[in-house]
């Protein structure tokens, strides 16, 4: 949780958003991405991480390298502070279907737990990819729908879906 931000960690971070993307993965662009098409997307997210706004999770391998992410978003409504967003979960391809991405979840809500306040966890994910069945896997349900909320393509319109963990 929270590793100092490195030219290293972010170029690994930056490198397997672009991985999971072209690999399917529903994490905010349609493959074919590119990895610089992706770097605005990651500056904001570390520009919340320099404010204070969020949290970076991440797996690395033996060499270091980033294989497993997610953010932690604070949630700043003043009548919501008691949970947060998780934002931009990823699980490099290689390593899928091996309970990375289970133990990457259960990751995520011990450090919830650890957050002062918190009670809970709200995330959302695109319909049509599994990802709902794999968070629901994880204790979380579904609390949200809106049909064809997501245009991934000419005519391919999916659900926005939206989670919730109780950590009571």
């Amino acid at each position: 949780m929270d590793p100092p931000l490195t030219p290293d960690l972010r170029d690994g971070v930056l490198a397997l958003w672009a991985d999971v993307s072209n690999a399917g993965g529903a994490v905010g662009f349609v493959p074919p991405v590119t990895a610089e098409e992706i770097r605005p997307e990651l500056l904001k997210q570390l520009t919340a991480m320099a404010e204070g706004r969020s949290r970076l999770l991440v797996g690395t391998d033996e060499r270091g390298r980033p294989r497993a992410t997610a953010f932690l978003t604070l949630n700043t409504h003043r009548l919501m502070r008691h949970w947060l967003w998780v934002y931009t979960v990823m699980v490099h391809p290689s390593l899928q279907g091996r309970g990375t991405g289970r133990e990457l979840m259960a990751a995520v809500a011990d450090a919830a737990r650890g957050t002062e306040g918190i009670r809970g966890i709200r995330l959302t994910c695109r319909g049509g990819t599994g990802a709902d069945r794999f968070y629901a896997a994880c204790g979380y349900k579904e609390v949200g729908r809106v049909p064809d909320a997501i245009r991934v393509a000419e005519g391919d319109y999916r659900d926005d879906i939206t989670m919730w963990l109780p950590l009571d």
